[in-house]
């Protein structure tokens, strides 16, 4: 009898109703989640380092290499760009659009400050490359030991 007054655990609401939480959150300190935002969208990187470079990937599939901007000040890395949406035709009927569209800017912290004057960037199959040469000072310096 006690069994039809019991609730089943189902893990999965529980987890719904912490994420439902958390984006309430975020909405309340940072005026919505980014998906919200319309027009608003940040292209994903990966970074990478060796000795003689910081190398920066980010996939902006879609664009034209005028649409993009690369700007370097100290160790501030900034791509900004836009990726225009196609207009609805009466000859074409959008029925999803999952892609983002709009203005973005994305500014990359890099471990440490590199010789603006010698960056790189190339576009090719939706991803930016952009090379960043670390200052020779900064390099690691090979030295030889003496035996005596």
């Amino acid at each position: 009898m006690a069994d039809k007054y019991m609730n089943r655990w189902e893990p999965f609401r529980d987890m719904l109703s912490l994420r439902a939480d958390m984006d309430r959150l975020f909405s309340s300190l940072f005026g919505g989640l980014r998906e919200e935002r319309e027009g608003f969208w940040a292209p994903i990187v990966d970074i990478e380092e060796d000795n003689e470079n910081i190398t920066v990937k980010a996939e902006i599939p879609g664009m034209k290499k005028d649409d993009i901007k690369v700007s370097v000040k100290g160790n501030m890395l900034t791509i900004t760009g836009e990726r225009k949406q196609e207009s609805e035709t009466k000859e074409k009927t959008f029925h999803r659009v999952e892609r983002s569209y709009g203005k973005f800017s994305r500014m990359i912290t890099l471990p440490t400050d590199v010789e603006a004057d010698k960056v790189k960037a190339s576009y090719k199959d939706g991803i930016l490359n952009i090379t960043l040469p670390k200052p020779e000072a900064i390099k690691p310096k090979h030295i030889d030991v003496e035996i005596k």
